[in-house]
């Protein structure tokens, strides 16, 4: 039988291990968040949030994607709808014009909505097939969209021949598969300079670092991490932020930093505000946020 004394000498050693582990966690996010800053809920009552995306001032829009919504979370801290009947709107992205370019998985395409509210549909076909259902995106300096096609849920009406990244040149004319060999992509994002592209197989459960080529295709493929998540941001340094159970953040080198916990599993993360210094987590039914010392890419 353990005595008192033992008992308290066990409880001790397990409050010491919780609180080195709990040091050593806070002590990997310390120079990436912001001293004192927390995870804050901003808004919820949600379905399920995806896809924020940062605006030229930093407002950030965000997907509702069950309920066929895309809403704003303003500078000065209030929600509006952008858009209603989205499409199934998931990813979205800004290009260089300020038009909100979209994966609308429900309606399977890509589309570009003006600041008007006027879309335009950039692809929905590849070789002659629909689209399984745009996920992610990224638009490259050129003006080029990188993006994911998988197919969560039911299978039915699926032409493509499997879940393949493509990419639609700056012209946008034509429609190119630039990977065909994962299980199932889904987060993308690249460098600013146009470099570098990342993108996670969420079906295989790793995460992958390509060179961008002049025409626009894939080479050189490396491991960065042995993770597979939904979305994914740069910070300035290069750093990696995956949104899965929670936020992971890998360096350049595929060195784990750090996590951020979130009360809601994270989809999708993007850094906003004015200074882009401040963290915005789309997590189920909420978006979150948390000040940091970095900023975004």
């Amino acid at each position: 039988m353990v005595n008192r004394r033992t008992r308290v000498r066990l409880v001790a050693l397990l409050l010491a291990l919780t609180c080195a582990a709990a040091c050593v966690a806070v002590a990997g996010a310390q120079e990436l968040v912001a001293p004192g800053a927390k995870v804050e809920r901003l808004a919820d009552g949600f379905l399920f949030t995806e896809g924020p995306a940062r605006d030229a001032e930093g407002n950030v829009y965000f997907s509702d994607v069950p309920n066929n919504r895309i809403h704003v979370w303003s500078l000065d801290g209030k929600l509006t709808t952008f858009r209603e009947d989205s499409g199934g709107a998931n990813g979205l992205h800004f290009d260089r014009r300020g038009n909100l370019v979209a994966c609308e998985g429900g309606n399977r395409r890509l589309t570009s909505i003006w600041p008007d509210g006027k879309a335009t549909v950039l692809a929905d076909r590849f070789d002659g097939k629909k689209l399984n259902s745009p996920n992610d995106l990224w638009i490259d300096p050129r003006g080029g969209v990188y993006f994911t096609d998988p197919r969560y849920g039911k299978q039915e009406g699926v032409e493509q021949d499997g879940f393949h990244v493509y990419y639609l040149p700056p012209d946008r004319k034509q429609l190119v598969r630039a990977l065909d060999d994962l299980v199932k992509p889904n987060g993308v994002v690249g460098t600013a300079d146009g470099k570098l592209f990342y993108v996670t197989d969420a079906g295989d459960a790793k995460t992958y670092v390509y060179r961008i080529q002049p025409d626009g295709s894939l080479a050189d493929r490396k491991l960065l991490a042995p993770v597979g998540a939904d979305g994914m941001t740069l910070d300035e340094r290069g750093n990696l932020y995956l949104a899965r159970n929670v936020v992971h953040v890998y360096s350049p080198k595929g060195k784990n930093l750090a996590t951020i916990e979130v009360p809601e599993s994270p989809s999708n993360v993007c850094f906003g505000g004015k200074d882009r210094r401040t963290l915005f987590i789309t997590a189920r039914k909420g978006l979150y946020a948390i000040r940091m010392s970095v900023r975004g890419q």
